[in-house]
Parts: structure tokens; sequence; C-alpha cells
């Protein structure tokens, strides 16, 4: 649906009043991007025969990000398509108990899909940021900043989608449900920042030498 917009007629959809895309296709698309970099940095690193010793790592590293950059750009439009039966959920009538009741739990299985999607973003941008980590040591060096760059984009892809996931858990009536949600958000994000930042300052570091 979106992934096959140019950058310009993205961004143009983006900033316009309808309700998707919004921060979770962006999210993920910022993901696919850090990963991108990610892959881009294997390919200068691959036959050089200065990293002879992490050829078959590298080559595992483009496998692996080659895959999660599908997946995250999937997200993308999956994250839209997710977000249409919340959407229509909203509009619901509230008359009567019965309609209230009804209305209730639509919304329940709309916001419960509606999280899923941020959820599996956030899971992907893990992975992406676990392959900086290793080509922040075995990439060439020539691209050294990319990683830098791309890890960058997958803790916001991480960091985005968090926000969108807290902000159907805070809408729903099943508090113990809410909370195991937030709650394995709460360690990605915890986890995920940290690593992420640590392969930043490896990098900033290593250039400013």
């Amino acid at each position: 649906m979106y992934i096959g917009y140019s950058c310009k007629e993205f961004t143009d959809a983006l900033a316009s009043g309808a309700p998707v895309p919004g921060g979770g296709g962006a999210s993920a698309l910022v993901g696919a991007l850090g990963t991108a970099l990610g892959s881009m940095v294997g390919n200068l690193t691959l036959g050089k025969k200065k990293y002879e010793s992490v050829q078959d790592d590298i080559k595992a590293i483009l496998e692996k990000a080659q895959l999660l950059k599908e997946q995250l750009l999937s997200l993308v439009d999956k994250d839209a398509e997710v977000f249409e039966p919340l959407s229509k959920a909203y509009g619901l009538p509230k008359n009567t108990e019965e309609e209230k009741r009804k209305r209730d739990e639509i919304m329940e299985n709309a916001l419960r899909m509606a999280c899923s999607v941020p959820v599996e973003i956030m899971e992907k941008a893990m992975e992406a940021i676990a392959l900086h980590e290793e080509l922040a040591t075995k990439g060439s060096r020539i691209a050294i900043s990319d990683v830098g760059v791309g890890v960058l984009l997958c803790k916001s892809a991480l960091m985005g989608a968090s926000l969108n996931v807290f902000i159907n858990t805070k809408l729903m009536k099943d508090r113990q449900y809410a909370d195991e949600i937030n709650s394995r958000v709460d360690e990605m994000l915890k986890s995920g920042i940290k690593r992420a930042d640590a392969v930043y300052m490896e990098v900033e570091s290593g250039l400013r030498k």
C-alpha cells in the first residue's frame, strides 16, 4: 500500500491529515533505513582482504539484514492495516448499554491488534541494533560513520514504536494484559537504548580520535 510510494509520495501522505500512515509506519520505515545502512557497511566489507577473517560473519549479517529490512518495510503497510478497525471502532454508537458493551468489546480487540504491529517493529529494531553492534567491530572502517547513523535510526524506530504501543495500552480495559505488554516494551526500551547508545558512542569516539 505505502512501500511502493516514492520518498516524496510517502512523506506527502505522512504530512496529510489522513490518520495513516502515522508514527507507527514512520517508525518501521526508519528502522528499515537503519537496517539498510547496516547492509551497506556489510557490502563495503564483503570481499575485502583486510577483513578476510570476518567474511563469514559479514555474509551472515547481510542475510539477516536483508530479511529484517523486508520485514520492517512490510510493517509500514501492516501498521496502517491494523489501525483501520480501531478507527472504525471509535465511530461505533454507544447510546444503549448493549451498544456500549458491544463497542467496548470491539474496541478492546482493535486495541490489541493496533498494539501488535508496533511491538513487532520494536522486536525487529532490537535485532537490527544487534547487527550494528557486530558491524561496529567487524565492518569496514571507511563506513563506520554509517554504523553510527544506522544504529541511531534503529533506536528511533524502537522508541517511536513504543509510543504507538503506549497510546493503545492506555485505553485498554484489560489492565493485566496492558501491563504485560507495557512491561515487555519497557524491557526492550531499557536494553535497546543502552545497546544502541553504546554503539553510537563507540563510533563517535573513534571518529574524534
